[in-house]
């Protein structure tokens, strides 16, 4: 009986104690899960910056504004692939005088239409110098500038450039005007805005060419000429009368001498 009761007591004991740590276990917080650590991050390399774009004159004036008719002619002549070889493959340095659609519209009617394309090549050339010149630079250039039309001498595409004070003053022998601003300059490629189209004297005032000179008589046809000449006719016509008379006196007296032998037989 004692031991039936020890029994019972064993088995209530063994089942308390697991009620007990059954209940604990609930009433514990749950553990956080395990987290693999993250990986870091794989940067890529850092990329240098792009180079710039190529330097094209006719996108910097049409972000400008106000100079179609300019970029026009300057595709029209292939002179704006022109500048963009120059400018992008070579050193050079290049001075545009930029006129605006105004300056255009001032010039007498059909002006533009009148010219061969050869003209307006050089028109648009004439408005280019073959170097970059800052503002600061007008002041000390020398004059005649030389464009890329070529020939900077008298009457043919000479520019003149005279700075006073801060104004920058332009003439081409018939067109007067001043630079109005600065549309572009980077140290290589400098764009001045002007109010009026440059018209050098070849295209719009060109000289008369000079008379050829009279050819020279060659030695040959001098000679025949003073052979031929009356003063060398009247000299042998002299020489045959003084011939003839000559003859003329010997014969009378051959005559005058027979006539006295036969008196005196």
């Amino acid at each position: 009986m004692i031991m039936k009761q020890f029994d019972h007591l064993m088995l209530f004991f063994l089942l308390h104690t697991c009620c007990s740590t059954l209940l604990t276990l609930a009433q514990a917080p749950a553990a956080a899960p395990v987290v693999a650590p993250k990986a870091a991050p794989v940067l890529a390399p850092a990329s240098s910056p792009a180079p710039p774009g190529p330097t094209n004159v006719t996108k910097i004036l049409e972000k400008a504004g106000q100079f179609s008719t300019f970029i026009r002619l300057m595709k029209a002549t292939q002179v704006a692939n022109q500048l963009l070889g120059q400018l992008n493959n070579t050193n050079n340095g290049i001075t545009i005088f930029a006129p605006t659609d105004s300056a255009f519209s001032s010039l007498k009617s059909g002006t533009l239409n009148s010219l061969s394309d050869e003209q307006k090549v050089e028109l648009i050339q004439f408005h280019i110098i073959p170097t970059y010149l800052s503002s600061a630079q007008f002041q000390t250039i020398s004059n005649p500038l030389r464009t890329q039309a070529g020939d900077s001498g008298d009457g043919k595409f000479p520019l003149n450039v005279t700075s006073t004070g801060d104004t920058v003053n332009i003439t081409s022998g018939l067109t007067n005007t001043s630079v109005s601003g600065t549309v572009y300059t980077d140290g290589q490629l400098a764009v001045y805005q002007i109010d009026r189209v440059l018209q050098p004297l070849q295209i719009f005032d060109p000289r008369p060419p000079a008379p050829a000179p009279a050819p020279a008589k060659s030695k040959k046809k001098k000679d025949d000429d003073v052979a031929d000449s009356p003063a060398d006719d009247s000299t042998d016509n002299s020489k045959a009368v003084r011939f003839t008379m000559g003859n003329n006196v010997g014969l009378f007296g051959v005559t005058a001498i027979v006539l006295i032998a036969l008196i005196s037989l």
